[in-house]
């Protein structure tokens, strides 16, 4: 037996090179029949090796599930926040199927340059109210634009549903605009939520690799994906109108706005402005877990 192997012929394919190059007369049939014996079949790549995970992966877990059973007991709020895909605005092609008569004709390039927009969805989900607010941003996905989407939430939402809260608890994936390690995050969530709405903000970061675990991600976004499959998005209302639409048989509830404001990338915080802001670092894991105050609240400390 030669050294050749067949990855992607067909088994007519195969049938017809050993005809020609072996003088072997075989039908496609016996040749599937034959692959099929040896434990041969077509299979596609399969995503299951990990690229590294974090020697503090099953701590930072276990800190996670502490403060959420913590926030639990008090009946504070706990939300979920992450940026779903981004999604050009125009007559694109929108993966999924949907029942109708007719298909929708799309344009058969995606490309930027013929976009009317690109929206920038961030979401917001309440794991205790099973509900979330999605917010369509029209500018970049910045992390003083995350802080606003949460701000939003808390106005919109939030001090109805918790009127007496006076501290929140956000789960985050490590990177992106609301990353661990993104001084402006900190900044924004000090100044917007601490100093002007007076909550004390914990903050919980998911490690690297780990993004799936993060309940927005499941829970909320897999939803709006299913919601609008097969929908070319032609305008940002029509982004809101199917993120309003969603819901599920165990009780989800959403809401959707659009974020128009123009968002300045690359601010820069400088060493001496972080350091005036009121942070404590969590002793085990700080760099994934830390708490902003107002500096009211912490004089009164």
């Amino acid at each position: 037996m030669s050294k050749r192997r067949w990855t992607h012929q067909t088994a007519q394919k195969i049938a017809d090179i050993l005809d020609s190059e072996r003088n072997i007369k075989i039908s496609a049939t016996v040749v599937r029949h034959l692959l099929y014996k040896m434990n041969y079949s077509l299979k596609s790549n399969r995503k299951c090796l990990s690229s590294g995970n974090s020697p503090d992966r099953d701590s930072q877990f276990g800190i996670i599930k502490e403060l959420r059973n913590e926030f639990n007991r008090t009946g504070d709020p706990i939300i979920s926040v992450d940026t779903k895909k981004k999604e050009l605005i125009g007559l694109f092609k929108n993966s999924g199927k949907i029942w109708c008569q007719h298909a929708s004709k799309v344009k058969d390039h995606d490309f930027r340059s013929e976009a009317d927009g690109i929206a920038v969805p961030y979401g917001i989900y309440d794991t205790v109210k099973n509900s979330g607010l999605l917010v369509v941003g029209e500018s970049a996905d910045t992390p003083e634009f995350a802080v606003n989407c949460i701000l939003t939430w808390w106005q919109q939402c939030g001090r109805v549903q918790y009127p007496d809260a006076k501290r929140l608890l956000i789960l985050a994936d490590g990177g992106g605009s609301n990353g661990c390690r993104c001084r402006a995050w900190k900044k924004f969530l000090h100044e917007k939520l601490a100093q002007e709405v007076g909550l004390t903000v914990t903050v919980a970061h998911y490690p690297t690799g780990t993004s799936k675990w993060n309940p927005i991600e499941h829970r909320m976004f897999s939803q709006i994906s299913r919601n609008w499959k097969g929908i070319p998005l032609t305008s940002f209302n029509t982004v809101v109108d199917y993120a309003l639409g969603t819901s599920t048989r165990t009780g989800l509830h959403i809401t959707a706005c659009r974020d128009e404001h123009t968002y300045q990338k690359g601010i820069k915080v400088k060493d001496k402005e972080m350091k005036s802001i009121p942070m404590s670092r969590n002793d085990l894991l700080g760099k994934w877990n830390y708490t902003i105050t107002s500096a009211e609240q912490n004089a009164c400390v």
